[in-house]
C-alpha cells in the first residue's frame, strides 16, 4: 500500500529532525577550539549574587532566563570559594584563571603601593591612558595578574584567531576576566555612563561604541523602577550629591535593574559589530553584571529591591538568551554562570534574630590604630602608619622603616592593635602567610589561599560573623559561607542537565571549559574538570536511544 503524500512528508520531517540532532551530537562530541566548536562561549558573572538566590526565587523565574541553566543545564548548588578575600577583583580573577590569590596574585580591589605612597587599584596602569574620557587619565590593564586566563589560553590555542572580549560597569570586572590577550575590555565612565576602554587594548574607541554611547544612555535616566505591583523601588531621576555636585550614572542608574538591561544591550551590540560567533574559531565573551553589588551594599540580600532585581534580571537574561539563539544558535553556544562573591545580611536584621552582628566605623578604627602605633613607635608624634579596608589593613612601610621597625614586627603590632580595635577573631600577617605559617585547618587554608606578594606590608583580619566594615549597609570579604557561596551553572550540548549538590569551587569553571575546548587550562589553575556534569560521549556511527532527548 502506497503511503499518502502527507504521511511521506511527515516521515521526511522526522528524518530531517533526527539527522539534525545526530549532527549536533556529533559536533558536541568532537567539539574543541581547534575545530571552531562551539562558536561562542559566554560567561556571565553576577556581582554579589549569593548562591542561595537561585533556590530562593526559583519558583518565580520564567522558563527562559535562569531556568535555562538550572533546569536545562548543569547546575551546581553547593559552590564555594576556598579563600577569605571575597572581593570583586580577586573573585573575577579566580573564575577566569582557575586559581586563588596565591596563584593569580590579586589580593583586593585596591592596595597600598609603596613606591607611590598611595592606594592604587588592582588594574591601574600608568603606562596606559583611558579612551573615551577627557584628559590624559591613567588607563587600566591586567598587568598585576600573575597567571593567565581562559581567554589567554584560547588565544594561544588558535594563534590569536579567537576573539576575546569582556565587559562590566567596573573596570576591574572587565579587565581581569579578559586577561592579557583580550581584543578589548569595556567598562563605563562612572559620571556619564559612557563605555570606555584603555590604550592597552587599542588606540581609539570603535565607531559602534561611540554610536551606542550617543543613542542609548539618555533613555535610562528619569525613570521609575517598580516592582510587579507597581510599587516604586527606586528612581533614576537626576539628583545632587550632598556636596552639591551632580550624581553620576553609576550611582544613580547603577543600583537599579535598568543598569543590567544597559549592560546586556551593550553586549548585544558587541556581538553584532565584532561578529562574535560568526568566524571559523571559538570566541569568548565575559559579561560581569555589576548592579546587584551596587544595590546590595545599601539594602542587603533580603530586601524587596534585591528580590525584584533578581526577577528583572531573569527577564533580561531570557531576552539575551533569545538573542543568542537567533544570532548564533544555542546549539553553537556554551553559557556559564557564576558570581564573584556573596554578601552578609544587614547586621541590624541579623541582630533581631539574636545572632551576633555589627556595623563598624572603619575611619574611627583606622584612627585608633594610627594613634596606638604613634604612641608605641613614634613617641606620640602623629603619623599615618596604616590604611584600613576592613578586615584588611595596609602598612606604610616607609613610616615604619623610618622608626627602624622591620616588617614582621610592624605587622604583628598592627595585627594586635587591629584585633582589639575591630574585635577580630584573629589575624594573619603577610609575613606569616608568605612562610605558610597557618594552622592546618579549613580556615587556615582559606587565608593561605588569600596570600599575595603584592601590596607592600599588610595584615588580614579574621572577622566575627556578620560583622562588616561600613557603619551602615552591609559588605562581603569574609571566609564565611554567606560570602563564599555562589552559583555555578553551565548550558550547552556537552553538559548533562541536572542539579548537582556535591561540593565544587569556582576554580572548576575555567578548568572544565578548557578541557571541553581541548585547550590547556590557565597556567596556575587548581580546579578540576566537573566530569559528573558532562554528557556521555557520542561517536560518529554509534547512536543510542537518547538521541531523541537532545535539548535545544
Amino acid at each position: 500500500m502506497r503511503s499518502s503524500p502527507r504521511s511521506a512528508a511527515k516521515q521526511l520531517l522526522r528524518l530531517l529532525a533526527l539527522l539534525l540532532v545526530i549532527a549536533s551530537l556529533a559536533v558536541s562530541s568532537f567539539a574543541s577550539a581547534y575545530n571552531g566548536h562551539p562558536k561562542l562561549v559566554v560567561v556571565i558573572v553576577i556581582d554579589q549574587f549569593r548562591g542561595d538566590y537561585l533556590e530562593r526565587y526559583r519558583d518565580e523565574f520564567g522558563d527562559a532566563g535562569f531556568r535555562l541553566l538550572i533546569d536545562r543545564g548543569a547546575y551546581f548548588s553547593n559552590c564555594n570559594y576556598d579563600y577569605a578575600n571575597t572581593r570583586t577583583a580577586p573573585g573575577h580573577s579566580t573564575l577566569f584563571t582557575g586559581a586563588y590569590t596565591i596563584g593569580h596574585g590579586i589580593v583586593a580591589n585596591e592596595w597600598w603601593d609603596p613606591a607611590k605612597k598611595a592606594m592604587v587599584t588592582s588594574v591601574e596602569d600608568d603606562r596606559t591612558t583611558l579612551l573615551g574620557v577627557n584628559g590624559n587619565k591613567p588607563g587600566a590593564s591586567p598587568h598585576n595578574l600573575q597567571a593567565d586566563t581562559l581567554g589567554d589560553e584560547l588565544k594561544l590555542a588558535t594563534q590569536g584567531k579567537s576573539r576575546v572580549f569582556a565587559i562590566s560597569l567596573k573596570d576591574r570586572a572587565a579587565v581581569l576576566p579578559g586577561g592579557f590577550a583580550a581584543d578589548a575590555s569595556y567598562w563605563i565612565e562612572p559620571q556619564r555612563g559612557e563605555w570606555i576602554t584603555s590604550t592597552y587594548y587599542r588606540s581609539d574607541l570603535p565607531q559602534w561604541v561611540l554610536d551606542f554611547n550617543a543613542r542609548q544612555i539618555e533613555k535610562y535616566w528619569n525613570r521609575e523602577w517598580k516592582d510587579a505591583h507597581g510599587v516604586v523601588l527606586g528612581s533614576t531621576e537626576h539628583r545632587k550629591r550632598k556636596d552639591g555636585t551632580e550624581g553620576g550614572f553609576y550611582e544613580v542608574v547603577g543600583p537599579t535593574s535598568f543598569a543590567n538591561e544597559y549592560e546586556l544591550e551593550f553586549a548585544k551590540d558587541l556581538i553584532l559589530y565584532e561578529s562574535l560567533g560568526r568566524g571559523p574559531d571559538t570566541d569568548l565573551l565575559s559579561i560581569s553584571l555589576s548592579p546587584n553589588d551596587i544595590l546590595g551594599h545599601h539594602v542587603g540580600p533580603d530586601s524587596p529591591e534585591m528580590h525584584q532585581m533578581a526577577l528583572d534580571l531573569d527577564r533580561d537574561l531570557a531576552d539575551f538568551f533569545d538573542f543568542l539563539g537567533h544570532q548564533i544558535g544555542l546549539a553553537d553556544t556554551w553559557i556559564a554562570l557564576s558570581a564573584d562573591h556573596g554578601v552578609a545580611s544587614l547586621p541590624e536584621q541579623v541582630r533581631k534574630l539574636h545572632i551576633p552582628a555589627a556595623n563598624l566605623d572603619r575611619s574611627k578604627i583606622e584612627a585608633e590604630i594610627n594613634s596606638e602605633m604613634a604612641a608605641k613607635f613614634a613617641h606620640g608624634h602623629e603619623a599615618s602608619f596604616v590604611k584600613f579596608d576592613y578586615p584588611l589593613i595596609w602598612l606604610d612601610d616607609q613610616v615604619f622603616t623610618a622608626f627602624h621597625i622591620p616588617e614582621r614586627e610592624a605587622e604583628q603590632a598592627v595585627g594586635e592593635a587591629m584585633e582589639r580595635a575591630a574585635d577580630l577573631r584573629g589575624y594573619y600577617t603577610k609575613s606569616q602567610l608568605a612562610a605558610g605559617d597557618v594552622p592546618n585547618t579549613l580556615l587556615g587554608r582559606k587565608y593561605l589561599n588569600s596570600y599575595s606578594p603584592e601590596g607592600g606590608w599588610y595584615v588580614m583580619g579574621v572577622p566575627d560573623i556578620y560583622t562588616v566594615g561600613p557603619s551602615s549597609g552591609t559588605d562581603h570579604v569574609s571566609p564565611y559561607n554567606y560570602d563564599t557561596h555562589v552559583p555555578l551553572a553551565f548550558y550547552g550540548l556537552p553538559f548533562r542537565p541536572g542539579t548537582y549538590r556535591n561540593s565544587v569551587e569556582p576554580v572548576d569553571m575555567a578548568v572544565t571549559l578548557a578541557s571541553l575546548l581541548g585547550i590547556n587550562a590557565p597556567t596556575h589553575a587548581v580546579g578540576r574538570v566537573l566530569t559528573e556534569a558532562l554528557a556521555p560521549a557520542h561517536h560518529q556511527g554509534s547512536f543510542d536511544s537518547g538521541v531523541g532527548e537532545s535539548r535545544p
